[in-house]
């Protein structure tokens, strides 16, 4: 990456943005100095809330430009002409169709700050927001190396590009082992958390080992949102299930093995339901408390773990309300002296090694941050068993747009696929096709009502390619460039067409 035109920075987020002077590789300002070393930025002060690096270099007018999340897609992940004010988190990409060229910039994975950045015609600018909260962070004059930035030039096409630039972005990571395909049987889409108990468990496990049919790869079955006291999203302690219901935990757990299934479950690890709060994990007691669960998880017998809503929980907004800034002003962590990635990520390495030999997968986390820290990341917000047009606009979109971080950053999960009498199997049956093609994770919400002849037959050929990886890496959305969610994928020297849409199209007030 070539140096910087010029640099800003801030030190309370009521300042102003100040212009920093040059001396040698170091630009200054307001009590803050910032390093540029070969693409790596440091930065050292003693307040810190953001920092502003921007390079000159003129776009073509008609440029498309696409980007990244903060956490998960939304079905807002696209390909857009230049819009100035638009944040593109962790990375972005400006492709030229008139020459047919891709170019952009990213930051490696697990930097120490949020890294976002704007595009417009006369250049592009990478916006490192160092709070902690919304306040500023007191780094007390210690240095900080924020980011490692990259440039990313053209591979061929956009996709390859992207493919090419997040192989860059997670260069450093440690090298993973060869995955196994993450397959199964999950109910919240037909269960919602309700109503079900350890005997509609097991028959989830029952279905989706028959579905296998004798697969080599065993496939796990998760117990999701609803198997606790409290009801569901209400938080911990996580130390039993109902009572009644989830008597014995281990037990559950041994039966799911016995059927043939891999145990799962769920929690939400900062949260705790009396009193209701989120719990901050920049207290090092909380930590703790985490390890603690992760290890009873794990001595019940649960293989897999699936930790979801810790971003909301500590920022108290959703990925698309992240955009105007990660959280309220003045809401801050306990532990000051650290940005909010240094704390975001230091939970996640904590949780990493409390659940060693565990398939570890992130809901609701950052996923640049998470990167090579969750096995398994569920990359877009929920598909549903009630709505088609959520799993059309959610998941579609997301395995569009994210597949290049597949077996790369995690294993990208593109959330369930549904089948319930309340949404049509013809469009569900299409989505399952494309997933298990993939190789990315696949789940199934298998509503024991909805089950006929052709579902079952479908669900099985679908979860058998999954379990065996999928169609290979070829998978490509051929028309990414002009559709939110591609009908038209490529898949070798195939290509396959899907109609996602109602005889009326796709309704824009669905939820």
């Amino acid at each position: 990456m070539n140096e910087p035109s010029a640099v800003f920075v801030q030190a309370e987020p009521s300042d102003p943005l100040t212009t920093a002077v040059r001396s040698g590789p170091t630009w200054s300002a307001a009590g803050i100095a910032v390093t540029w070393s070969d693409g790596t930025v440091e930065v050292s002060a003693r307040t810190l809330s953001r920092v502003a690096i921007r390079w000159s270099e003129p776009l073509p007018a008609e440029a498309l430009i696409v980007g990244d999340a903060w956490e998960r897609s939304y079905g807002d992940l696209q390909w857009r002409h230049q819009q100035p004010e638009r944040l593109l988190p962790w990375y972005f990409l400006s492709h030229d169709p008139r020459t047919g060229r891709s170019t952009g910039a990213g930051v490696d994975v697990q930097p120490n700050a949020f890294c976002s950045w704007t595009v417009d015609a006369d250049g592009f600018t990478l916006w490192l927001d160092l709070r902690n909260g919304g306040g500023p962070t007191q780094l007390n004059g210690r240095t900080l190396t924020a980011a490692t930035v990259r440039r990313f030039e053209d591979a061929g096409t956009p996709w390859l590009t992207l493919h090419a630039a997040v192989a860059t972005m997670s260069s450093r990571l440690p090298a993973r082992p060869e995955p196994v395909p993450v397959v199964g049987a999950n109910n919240w889409y037909y269960a919602y958390g309700e109503n079900f108990d350890e005997k509609a468990v097991l028959k989830d496990a029952m279905t989706v080992v028959e579905l296998a049919d004798g697969h080599p790869v065993k496939p796990f079955s998760v117990v999701d949102d609803g198997w606790y006291p409290g009801g569901i999203a209400s938080g911990g302690p996580w130390d039993a299930g109902t009572p009644e219901v989830f008597d014995d935990m281990a037990g559950t757990a041994s039966a799911i093995k016995q059927l043939g299934a891999r145990p799962g479950l769920w929690f939400r690890p900062l949260r705790v339901r009396e009193p209701a709060r989120a719990l901050d994990p920049s207290y090092p007691e909380v930590l703790d408390l985490v390890r603690t669960d992760l290890q009873r998880f794990k001595d019940w017998g649960f293989e897999l773990v699936k930790h979801d809503f810790s971003t909301y929980d500590m920022f108290g907004r959703w990925g698309p309300s992240m955009v105007s800034g990660l959280t309220d002003e003045g809401r801050q962590f306990h532990d000051q002296t650290r940005t909010s990635a240094e704390i975001v990520l230091a939970f996640y390495r904590e949780i990493r090694l409390a659940a060693e030999g565990v398939v570890l997968i992130g809901c609701n986390t950052v996923g640049h941050l998470a990167a090579g820290l969750v096995d398994v990341q569920r990359t877009g917000d929920d598909t549903s068993g009630r709505d088609w047009e959520r799993t059309r606009r959610m998941g579609v979109n997301t395995l569009a747009f994210r597949l290049p971080q597949h077996h790369r950053f995690f294993t990208v999960d593109a959330d369930c696929v549904p089948c319930t009498p309340q949404t049509p199997w013809e469009l569900n049956q299409r989505f399952l096709d494309l997933v298990a093609r993939s190789g990315t994770a696949l789940f199934v919400s298998v509503d024991p009502v909805a089950r006929t002849e052709q579902s079952d037959r479908a669900l099985s050929e679908g979860i058998r390619l999954a379990l065996s990886g999928g169609d290979g890496p070829g998978l490509e959305p051929a028309d990414w460039l002009v559709n939110t969610t591609p009908n038209s994928w490529r898949s070798g020297a195939e290509t396959i067409h899907y109609d996602w849409s109602r005889p009326w199209g796709a309704d824009p007030v669905s939820p």
